[in-house]
């Protein structure tokens, strides 16, 4: 069945395309839940909520641009709706300025991507959003400080915290493994 037939039937209310829309596109969406999740049940959760938000709003889907690109929109929104009805989103103001921090290469070459997942997984919550949302989907500053409702200058910090955080980690497991 085509795409554009799978929507249009699941417009409808078909069931069955339902299922197989989730089918063909759930791997890919339980992707960005979990790098803006915890762990993997908050994960999933997440994905079933973005799910039930794309059937509900699907009818708002115009056919313009990519339907994928569409709902990975809806799924990221979710999960920080999520967060800030939580009150996950503690506000801070450090202004850490535009220091920026880098990783040295060699370091990440002895981690394996599970493990920095896990480190990233770990990162407070304000953080890991802003690390998923700036240098994994490229988000500006301005775009996270509107979806997070901070500014562009408590996006900056909470970024350079983050990459901090991960630095420290990073270098923390390779003299162990040294």
């Amino acid at each position: 069945m085509s795409l554009e037939k799978l929507i249009n039937n699941c417009k409808q209310g078909n069931r069955r395309a339902q299922e197989e829309l989730y089918r063909k596109y759930s791997g890919v969406l339980f992707g960005m839940c979990l790098k803006y999740s915890r762990n993997k049940t908050e994960a999933e959760d997440s994905l079933h909520d973005s799910f039930m938000t794309i059937f509900d709003k699907i009818d708002q889907f115009t056919n313009k641009g990519s339907f994928e690109g569409w709902m990975k929109r809806i799924t990221v929104n979710t999960v920080l709706q999520k967060y800030r009805k939580e009150q996950h989103l503690n506000v801070v103001s450090e202004n850490m300025g535009d220091e920026e921090v880098s990783i040295e290469s060699e370091h990440l070459d002895n981690i394996n991507l599970s493990t920095l997942l896990n480190y990233i997984q770990e990162l407070p919550n304000k953080y890991r959003l802003t690390f998923n949302l700036y240098v994994l989907d490229g988000y500006s500053h301005k775009e996270i400080s509107e979806l997070l409702g901070t500014s562009t200058g408590t996006s900056k910090s909470n970024l350079a915290r983050a990459k901090m955080i991960l630095k420290e980690k990073i270098e923390k497991e390779n003299i162990s493994i040294a």
